[in-house]
Parts: structure tokens; sequence; C-alpha cells
């Protein structure tokens, strides 16, 4: 056998995505394609950006791009902005400057499992969990999430715990439902939490991924378990704010609730460790330029009247749809439950969503918000026309 077995099961569980991805690029070519599948930008890159990376990649001394760990300007960004978005005393040295969130999770599988470690993922979640976990040794289970809700389901995690288990991700603002957790969810997941660390003898850790935390609608609040379950580990991308996703910059930040010999023992074993799994941080001008990005936002009120207007227009022709609280996404049912006939079907009239078979769930589909205004005018009758309506008159 050439590939090791976690590179095969890695394969495996991304298979799906990676053949709709292929496919996605090569209907790219066709300037009439309306693409609503992955988050990407559709308009020119947010001006913010564009001059912070101008500003930062004229050299300011010899070494201006000379190897690179954690900058401490970005790490002071980072955790001054925490501090007044979450209301938690970070402090620079909790904060590890990644390559977006994947950076950021996978150097949090890194530091806190070993080889055969349970990790718990939400279902729905995100479709490279798994992949990600195979690919570090590491076994995913799924909790699902209330079916009808998608709310973070605490019975399901407390049921999905074992003796392995070592790590819980949750994911708010969820991707793909776009739904918020309160307090009082993180409340009853600490709870559980710390009774199985008791029961089983080992600490379970709580990963909270948080790419969309900035991305959130009708004056919504935030809450991170951070603030909450001292053994919490915090992931962030600035590539959805800012939608670069190609643009790879984030972090992973420790609780600063986290007792003080753990926070420690963490503190000095995140730059060894980046270095390890392979060099694991930011382009220097990336970090150079976080200071200015922390201030730099996609407009949320025209994002807003982009959901406005696609769950109106999609709703009224019979769709069923998860109003999203944030993220830019909107998750709903496939009519006839078919999400592959579906998107096929609209992938024959030049419209392209992404179909729930990637997220496990092959009843839904998700559709972006980061497309343009005109995309959506001129896909909504499209969409109109392969929609429950259709199906059944």
């Amino acid at each position: 056998m050439v590939l090791s077995r976690r590179a095969i099961d890695a394969r495996g569980s991304v298979e799906v995505v990676t053949g709709f991805f292929t496919r996605i690029q090569a209907a790219g070519s066709d300037p009439d394609a309306l693409d609503f599948t992955f988050g990407n930008p559709h308009e020119p890159p947010l001006q913010g950006l564009v001059d912070a990376l101008r500003t930062n990649v004229e050299p300011r001394s010899v070494d201006w791009f000379a190897y690179k760990d954690n900058v401490r300007t970005a790490q002071d960004a980072v955790a001054a902005g925490l501090r007044t978005e979450l209301g938690l005393e970070f402090e620079p040295e909790d904060v590890a400057m990644t390559q977006g969130a994947f950076g950021a999770l996978s150097l949090a599988f890194a530091l806190l499992a070993d080889a055969g470690d349970e990790v718990v993922i939400p279902a729905p979640g995100w479709f490279c969990y798994s992949p990600m976990l195979h690919a570090a040794n590491l076994a995913p289970v799924e909790a699902p999430l209330d079916p009808v809700t998608f709310d973070l389901d605490v019975e399901a995690v407390a049921r999905a715990l074992t003796p392995r288990t070592r790590i819980v991700v949750v994911n708010s603002p969820a991707n793909p439902t776009g739904r918020i957790y309160p307090r009082s969810t993180w409340d009853a997941l600490g709870e559980v939490l710390e009774a199985a660390s008791a029961r089983y003898g080992r600490r379970i850790w709580l990963v909270s991924d948080e790419p969309y935390r900035r991305i959130r609608f009708d004056g919504l609040g935030f809450d991170s378990p951070a603030g909450v379950y001292p053994w919490t580990v915090v992931d962030y991308s600035y590539g959805k704010v800012l939608l670069a996703p190609g643009a790879r910059l984030g972090y992973l930040a420790l609780s600063p609730l986290l007792p003080r010999a753990e926070r420690d023992e963490l503190r000095a074993s995140l730059m060894p460790l980046q270095l390890a799994i392979g060099w694991g941080f930011p382009d220097a001008i990336m970090q150079y330029s976080v200071p200015e990005l922390e201030g730099v936002s996609i407009d949320l009120a025209e994002l807003t009247r982009k959901r406005d207007r696609l769950l109106g227009a999609l709703r009224g022709a019979g769709y069923e749809l998860t109003t999203p609280e944030g993220t830019f996404y909107l998750w709903g049912r496939a009519p006839a439950d078919d999400a592959a006939a579906y998107c096929e079907a609209l992938a024959q009239r030049g419209v392209f969503v992404m179909p729930g078979t990637l997220f496990d769930r092959p009843g839904h589909f998700r559709v972006s918000l980061t497309a343009t205004m005109d995309m959506i005018e001129r896909a909504l009758p499209e969409l109109i026309a392969a929609g429950p309506g259709a199906a059944t008159g």
C-alpha cells in the first residue's frame, strides 16, 4: 500500500468536497455561470485590505522578510480586539498567529490530542473537520444538531463522549446553518464536559471555531464558550470578515480563564509546535497588517439586504429555510429532500449552489450570500423555477 492509512481515510472523507470543488472550478470558466457555492468574493477586494497590504509590503528593515514566528504587534492587536469583543482578559502571549482557521485548528489538534483520541464535531458542520482529524490520526465522532432548529444539542454531545474523547468542537455562528448559540448553551455544555472529564479521569477540551464571529445580523450579540469553560481554545480567521479567503491569516487563542499552570504550559508550547507542524505561521506581510485589519469588515448592511432578498423571495416560492443569525450562508431544505437532483437541475440552468451531501445532509442545500445583488436577481427566477412549487405543481 502506497498511502498511509490516515491519508486514505482523509482522502475518502473529503472526496465529496474535492469532486464538487473540481466541478465548480470548471464551471467558473463560464462567464454567465452564477456561483453561490463557496464563500468567495465576486467583487473587488475591500480597500482597507488593499491599503494595509500595500503599506506593509514596503520594507522598513533588512529583516522585514526574514523568518517570522508570532509577530508581537499582531499578537498585541488580537489580544486587544478580543478583550474588547469578548470582555475577557486575553494577553498577547495567549495568541498564536496562524494561516487562517485551518492552521489554528491544526495547531489545536496537535497541541491537545494524541493519535487515536476522539474528537466530537457538530453534524451538520464544516466539511473539513473530518478530513483534518483523519490526517492528524484522530477519530471524528458526530454529535447531531437539533434536526429542526439546528441548535447545539448538548444531550447529543453528552451521548457522544467516551473515555477516548479529548476534544469537542463547537462552531458559532455555525456553518452551514447560520445559528448563533447563547450563553445558556455554553453553561450547559460546560457542566457536561466538566462532569465527563471527572468521570473519565482526563480533561476534555473545547475548541471554539469562530471564523464568522464578526458576521452577525440584526444586532445580535455573541458569547464565546471561552468565557464559560476555562479549558477552551478559540480559532479565528480574518478571511471571512475580509471576504479574502486566499489571504491566509488567523489565530488560535487560549481562554484567559485557564488555570495559570495549564495556561503557562500551553503558552510555552505554541511557537515550538507551530514550527514542528510545518512552520505554521502567516506570512510576514499578513502579520504586519493585523493592526490595520482589525478594523476592516465587509458591508454587513449590504449582506443583510442580500439575505433578506433571498429569504423573502425563496420563502414566498415555498422553500423551507433557516434564517441565518450570522455567517454569509442560507441553509434550506431541497425540494423532495433530494439535494443532488435539485443542485443538478440548477446547474443545468447555470446556477450553482452547494448540496447538503457535503455536510452529510442530502436533503438540504447551502447558498452563499457573497454573490453580488445582480447575481441574486439573475438567479432568483431559476431558483424559483427549480423550487418546491415546480416539484409539486
